[in-house]
């Protein structure tokens, strides 16, 4: 369980961290590090052009490996509009610039006889990967399928998605191949105290993490602004005649 020292240590490092300048990133893997605490947040409709986005601008294969088919634009975009907020639970990375680097879609089972199941799926831009953060979703996912009472996580996956069966296999889920696809199938135990109080904290942490986000960006944003308008002012009297 995340106490509340970690709580306020966690806040306060994403206070210093996130109140530097945005850093452009230029699509090459950032040096692994291992994170104190990877904020993850749940997600709603009021991000759902945030949702469409991140999935254009996977490629072509890893589009194949999200959803077992070179999906097209507007496969996606109709996916995008078909996901059910009141049911499903939708979890998030964000980067400095509050771009959408990594997100997970938990599908509950719409079938009454088979309401303690659930479907985990995850994708993770090309240069935010190799930091963990599939597992991080994972990991996310199942402390809220848990609390739900899903007792049953299933992740469906093309057998070449190592990256994904590896995260399954490591949280003990059992995987069955069937040609080109695999199935790995994951019992989760039931709801306690410490599941409910993790994703509690982790939600805060996760929502104050945001919040500071957005913050920072409205700051540089300003700061922005007002060089511009000194430059324009330096500009000016440099061109006024002596």
């Amino acid at each position: 369980m995340v106490s509340p020292g970690i709580f306020l240590k966690a806040s306060l490092n994403a206070g210093r961290e996130f109140f530097r300048p945005p850093v452009v990133e230029d699509g090459e893997p950032a040096p692994y590090r291992v994170p104190v605490m990877v904020p993850i947040r749940s997600i709603g409709p009021s991000h759902s052009e945030r949702i469409e986005k991140h999935l254009l601008a996977l490629d072509a294969h890893d589009r194949y490996l999200r959803f077992g088919y070179a999906a097209s634009d507007e496969q996606i975009r109709r996916y995008s509009a078909s996901l059910n907020y009141q049911r499903d639970e939708i979890f998030g990375i964000y980067n400095r610039r509050l771009e959408l680097i990594a997100m997970a879609h938990l599908a509950l089972s719409v079938d009454p006889d088979l309401t303690s199941c659930a479907e985990f799926g995850v994708s993770v831009l090309p240069h935010a990967r190799g930091r963990g953060y599939g597992a991080r979703l994972f990991d996310r996912a199942v402390i809220h399928a848990r609390n739900e009472g899903v007792r049953m996580m299933f992740i469906h996956a093309l057998s070449e998605n190592t990256a994904m069966l590896n995260i399954a296999r490591k949280a003990g889920a059992v995987i069955e191949r069937d040609g080109s696809e695999s199935e790995a199938y994951l019992k989760l135990p039931p709801a306690d105290l410490d599941s409910r109080m993790t994703e509690l904290v982790e939600e805060q942490i996760a929502q104050t993490d945001y919040r500071l986000k957005v913050q920072a960006m409205q700051f540089w944003d300003l700061l922005g602004l007002v060089q511009e308008v000194r430059r324009g002012v330096r500009d000016s009297r440099d061109r006024m005649p002596m």
